[in-house]
């Protein structure tokens, strides 16, 4: 059983790229946008899954990240469709002239990198203050919350400057390419789809490696960590900063599949959705926390258009269901029968040959 575990996800990998791949065959050109923008929202969950599954940090802000790197894309898009004028929602709020901060936005490069670095450097920062006084626990997800509060009541307050409770939207072009068009939308699927795929790589390098046993670690004992001469803040910043990163990143694609980001879409209330994705799917295992993020939609589009009264009360019966039969996620508790056949199946060997269980498992 042991050996055959490598091949066995070597296999589903395998079947799930070639999934990936097959989806435009297999979905009209709507379902393969709203699937484009759940892979979207699986590089999210893998970077909630980083700090929370495996570092053991709730954060319940996440929606600040995913929306900073949202408008980093929404305003190079914006400043596109508006060809050199000043922004329609600017106009409207009697602002005159384009603000300094906007124009750098002119620049694809800029805004894709300001997308990533923005949530890293406000995480960063909001990590050191709060790690370095070993505020943690509860208390840290109620900080993150209350980030979420500032933050969105800023972007609502400056409507000149971001649209207010609209966001930004109606956007025509992304490099030269017209986002409505149904190849332009097959090219931004495949991009997100390699993109997410090259993220699930490389965290689980990362996480394979001495990081991210200094990572699990932390989670199950810190201060034993500390002890043996490692300094906790440095890992739980750089984990933190990380994974904001990875929201901004997602941030972009939903953006240019989505064609809308609002502050709606960076509150509190999507920040606990998020949490929820990877709970699903199974916290501390990347492949449940991408799971999570696309069944979870999956389900909340079609109970939405299947119940459009009493979809909420499905969705709510889902995440009681789970939490309640599958505490484990869907796939931690496939993980976790899987070894206990395994276990079984090495007693039954054991007692088949007439050794201990102790002595088998060493042969």
């Amino acid at each position: 059983m042991i050996a055959a575990s490598p091949r066995i996800k070597l296999l589903l990998g395998g079947l799930a790229v070639a999934l990936l791949l097959a989806a435009p065959w297999l979905l009209s050109d709507f379902r393969l946008s709203l699937l484009g923008k759940f892979l979207a929202y699986a590089i999210l969950a893998i970077g909630i899954d980083l700090i929370w599954g495996y570092t053991g940090i709730l954060s319940l802000g996440h929606g600040v990240f995913f929306g900073l790197g949202a408008y980093c894309m929404a305003m190079h898009l914006k400043l596109v469709s508006a060809g050199g004028a000043l922004p329609d929602f600017m106009s409207w709020s009697g602002v005159k002239k384009l603000p300094a901060f906007w124009a750098p936005f002119s620049s694809a490069g800029f805004a894709i990198a300001m997308a990533i670095v923005l949530p890293m450097v406000a995480a960063g920062i909001l990590g050191y203050l709060t790690f370095r006084n070993r505020i943690k626990g509860s208390f840290f997800s109620i900080l993150s919350q209350a980030l979420v509060i500032i933050t969105v009541t800023l972007f609502v307050g400056q409507q000149g400057f971001t649209g207010g409770t609209n966001g930004l939207t109606n956007f025509s072009t992304f490099l030269g390419f017209d986002l409505s068009s149904p190849d332009t939308k097959l090219a931004l699927y495949y991009v997100t789809s390699a993109v997410l795929i090259a993220v699930f790589l490389l965290c689980r390098w990362m996480l394979n490696g001495r990081t991210g046993k200094l990572l699990i670690a932390i989670r199950d004992g810190e201060n034993r960590v500390r002890f043996i001469g490692y300094n906790p803040v440095v890992y739980k910043v750089f984990i933190y900063a990380l994974s904001a990163g990875l929201a901004g990143l997602a941030g972009i694609f939903f953006v240019l599949q989505e064609g809308l980001i609002s502050p709606a879409q960076m509150g509190i209330i999507p920040s606990i959705e998020m949490v929820l994705w990877v709970a699903i799917g199974g916290r501390g295992t990347l492949s449940g926390a991408v799971l999570g993020a696309v069944v979870t939609n999956t389900a909340k589009t079609t109970f939405s258009e299947t119940f459009p009264e009493y979809w909420l009360y499905f969705l709510g019966g889902l995440f009681i269901l789970v939490v309640l039969f599958l505490p484990k996620g869907i796939v931690g508790t496939v993980q976790h029968f899987f070894a206990r056949l395994g276990r079984t199946g090495g007693r039954q060997h054991a007692e088949a040959s007439g050794a201990e269980p102790s002595q088998a498992a060493a042969k």
